[in-house]
Order: C-alpha cells, then sequence, then structure tokens
C-alpha cells in the first residue's frame, strides 16, 4: 500500500515513503530527484525506468532488494548522478546493468557474494568514495575472505577473476585425468583378456594327442 507520495513540482522531486514492495509505474515522467528509499522492494525490473529520462538521482537505499536484472536501468538518461543502493540483500548484481551508467553509484551494506563479476563490476563503475569501504564480503568463492571489505581484499593483490580461472583449470585437468585413467583402465583390461584367452588357447592346443604327418604325405606337399 502506497503511505506517502509527496511531489514538489519546482525541483520535479518524488518522496515514496510507503511499505512498497515493487516500484511504481506511474512515476511522472518529468522526475528528476526519485526516493524510493526504506520500502520493501525486492527487485528491479528490466526496463524500470526506461519512460523517466530527466531522472538525475535515484535512491533505492534500506529496501530488500535482492534481484537486480541486467536491463534495469535501460533507458536512464546519460544525466544521472547519483544511483543509491545501499542497505539492501544484494549478493550478486550483473556487469551489464551498472556499466552504461555514468553515475556515481553506492553499494556499501549489502551481503555481497565475493567472485570475479562483483570484481569486474568495482573496476568498471564510478563507485562512491565515501562508502566504498563499507563493500563488504558476507561469502566469497574463498571462505578466508568471507567478512572482510572487498577493497582491502583487491589492494592486497587478490584476483577473484584469477581464481575463477584457476578453479575452471583445476576442474578440466580433473576430467580429462578421469578419462584418461578409464581409458588407461580399459586398454590394461583388454589386454589382460586377450593374454587370458591366448593362454587359454594354447592349453587347449597342447592337450590335443599330437599326430605325426606321414613322409610320403609332406614329399607330395613339397
Amino acid at each position: 500500500m502506497r503511505k506517502k507520495l509527496g511531489i514538489l513540482r519546482d525541483y520535479f522531486l518524488i518522496f515514496l515513503a510507503s511499505n512498497l514492495e515493487e516500484i511504481p509505474t506511474d512515476i511522472p515522467k518529468d522526475t528528476m530527484f526519485l526516493k524510493l528509499d526504506a520500502n520493501k522492494i525486492t527487485a528491479v525490473p528490466n526496463s524500470t525506468f526506461r519512460h523517466l529520462a530527466h531522472l538525475q538521482e535515484i535512491d533505492l537505499s534500506k529496501n530488500a532488494i535482492e534481484k537486480i536484472d541486467s536491463a534495469a536501468f535501460k533507458g536512464v538518461a546519460d544525466g544521472l548522478r547519483l544511483l543509491d543502493l545501499s542497505g539492501n540483500h544484494i549478493q550478486r548484481i550483473p556487469k551489464e546493468a551498472l556499466v552504461n551508467l555514468n553515475a556515481m553509484i553506492r553499494l556499501s551494506n549489502n551481503p555481497w557474494h565475493c567472485e570475479c563479476t562483483l570484481q569486474e563490476v568495482l573496476w568498471e563503475v564510478k563507485l562512491d568514495p565515501d562508502s566504498v569501504n563499507e563493500i563488504t564480503c558476507q561469502t566469497s568463492v574463498q571462505e578466508e575472505y568471507a567478512g572482510k571489505p572487498l577493497l582491502h581484499i583487491l589492494d592486497s593483490g587478490i584476483n577473484f577473476c584469477n581464481i575463477h580461472q584457476k578453479t575452471t583449470d583445476v576442474a578440466m585437468f580433473v576430467t580429462m585425468f578421469s578419462w584418461f585413467t578409464l581409458v588407461i583402465s580399459y586398454v590394461v583390461y583388454y589386454v589382460r583378456h586377450n593374454q587370458e584367452d591366448t593362454k587359454k588357447h594354447l592349453e587347449y592346443l597342447k592337450s590335443l594327442p599330437s599326430t605325426r604327418v606321414p613322409k610320403e604325405t609332406i614329399s607330395t606337399i613339397l
């Protein structure tokens, strides 16, 4: 239920303060500053803001956002200066959702899972310098980094993309080794089986009564 909708038209400023569970679709097109903080929004679907060409700031902080689609901010103008996603439930975010934005972005106080994609996001977007140290790894591809600030981890020389590559390489090696072991096992089994068959055949031949061929027959053959 929408509890409050405040519009200050001199600045095209909208305040939405309520128990909203999704982003409204009837926001005026001339909105420049959109505050949706302190609601119960859980997701940002594709093209949510496509009709809001004048947006300069979007505040989605202190919600319950878990999912952000890859085209969630498609259509947002280059004039967007601030996107606040802090204080949500975000663990992962598609790189494509943010890399084309010119805005300063706040990602702090979310339960991030630290891996290669999140590292690439940090490399390619403009982060708010005042909150960047509050981007913490709740979980990680390597357990020893859980609970640590992501920026400190990266500053220490850790590269999550290399970790991902090494993990992939190890998986490929294990798979190839398994196939190689299987092939070798089959070859060994095949050779041993043939040896046993050959041995049995020789023993059978030896067990047969020996017969001498007459000399006349040999002469005839020669």
